[in-house]
């Protein structure tokens, strides 16, 4: 049973009824309102027209073909791991190359590639036109100078002084060409001149057949005045410019100085990281410490 006192509670006047109806109408209608509104400016598409028109998009996607990667020549005794992969060598054909390296030889033609690394005969001729052999290899079957007489012939060879050689003096050597006769010539100016024929062996491009060769038809009668440089005072950037120091090694070695002070001797520069200590004695000649 509802009290009398409770009953009131619920019980409003004719104006209050008035009002709450008038209030609830204009919640109402404003809700209402902004339905429509919203409606009319973000109208709903249909679920098939939109997914119609993201299946058309990813179909155009579709057509768009990559261009294809261009590939530049390179010398398949020094192909990397990723190069191999990339160009469709599997895992054991990298391999057997790299074993091949290892005991210091090289491939000099496509055929032996194949032989060497056991690729199939699709392979190769995809890979093939891109081989790049040292200039030595291409010119194995032919001379450059017809009519002249080369440097070995049977008999006595007269030996020539490399730092007082010219360009037709290496380029008559078999095995030499005009690409690599530039380079030697280009890493004598840039030392002041070669101390021991051994520096051949760090001209980039010459197998260990032509420094051989080399080695047959030159000397190095007398050791020139190199200009040296001072390995404690020399910034990174003269450094960088000597031809047996890059970036790295130049970097190392100005780090050394800041750690440890002067260089004082050639036994020290073994104590440099990854400089290479089997070319300290032809190196440190052209130092002053």
């Amino acid at each position: 049973m509802i009290t009398p006192k409770f009953t009131s509670f619920f019980l409003f006047t004719r104006t209050q009824r008035i009002g709450i109806v008038v209030l609830f109408t204009i919640i109402v209608t404003g809700q209402t309102f902004i339905y429509l509104t919203a409606t009319a400016n973000n109208p709903e598409p249909s679920t098939s027209k939109h997914l119609a028109s993201f299946q058309r998009e990813i179909d155009s996607l579709k057509t768009i073909v990559p261009p294809p990667r261009k590939i530049y020549p390179f010398n398949p005794n020094f192909i990397t791991d990723f190069k191999g992969y990339r160009m469709g060598m599997s895992v054991q054909e990298i391999d057997r190359l790299l074993a091949f390296r290892q005991k210091n030889l090289y491939v000099n033609s496509a055929a032996e590639f194949q032989q060497i690394t056991g690729i199939s005969d699709s392979l190769l001729a995809v890979m093939s036109p891109y081989f790049k052999f040292p200039d030595w290899v291409n010119q194995k079957k032919r001379s450059r100078y017809a009519g002249k007489a080369p440097y070995a012939t049977a008999g006595k060879i007269k030996q020539i002084d490399i730092n007082a050689a010219s360009a037709e003096d290496l380029i008559a050597v078999y095995g030499i060409g005009a690409a690599l006769s530039e380079r030697i010539l280009k890493q004598k100016l840039l030392l002041g001149g070669f101390v021991t024929m051994d520096q051949m062996q760090d001209v980039w491009g010459l197998s260990p057949e032509v420094v051989d060769n080399l080695k047959k038809h030159f000397v190095v009668n007398t050791v020139p005045s190199v200009k040296k440089i001072n390995i404690n005072t020399a910034s990174l950037k003269e450094l960088s410019q000597f031809p047996y120091f890059r970036y790295p090694l130049s970097k190392a070695i100005v780090t050394y100085r800041s750690m440890h002070g002067n260089i004082e001797n050639a036994a020290d520069l073994a104590k440099i990281p990854s400089f290479p200590v089997e070319k300290i004695d032809r190196i440190a000649i052209y130092l002053e410490f």
